[in-house]
C-alpha cells in the first residue's frame, strides 16, 4: 500500500483548494496577481462588481489561506496578493495528482 500524504500538507492544500472553490475569489486573486501590488478594498469592489461587503468577505477567506496578504495604510486597509504562495498552489495540485512533492513549501503556510 502506498503512503498518503502527510496529513498537514493535505489540511493546508485542502484549505487553499477551499479558498479558491468560490468564482469570485479565484476573480480577486488573478487580479491582484495581474496587478501585483497593494490596493485598497475599494478598487477591488469596483473591478468584482461585487458589494463591499461581500469583497472584504472574500478577502477574508483569502487572506486565512495567505493567498492575500493585508496591509495598514493609514486608517486603511491595502491588499496585495502573496507571490510566494501563489507561486506554490501548482505544486500543490501536481502533488495531489499524484507528482512529485516540491522539495521547498516556499513560504506558503
Amino acid at each position: 500500500m502506498a503512503d498518503l500524504l502527510d496529513r498537514a500538507a493535505a489540511e493546508t492544500y485542502a484549505s487553499w483548494f477551499r479558498a479558491l472553490a468560490d468564482p469570485s475569489r479565484v476573480q480577486i486573486v488573478e487580479y491582484l496577481a495581474r496587478h501585483g501590488r497593494p490596493m485598497p478594498v475599494g478598487e477591488i469592489v469596483a473591478a468584482a462588481g461585487l458589494a463591499q461587503s461581500t469583497v472584504s468577505q472574500h478577502l477574508k477567506v483569502l487572506t486565512e489561506v495567505r493567498f492575500v496578504l493585508v496591509e495598514a495604510v493609514g486608517n486603511a486597509r491595502h491588499y496585495r496578493i502573496n507571490t510566494n504562495c501563489i507561486a506554490c498552489f501548482p505544486s500543490a495540485a501536481d502533488v495531489v495528482m499524484g507528482r512529485p512533492a516540491p522539495s521547498t513549501t516556499g513560504g506558503c503556510a
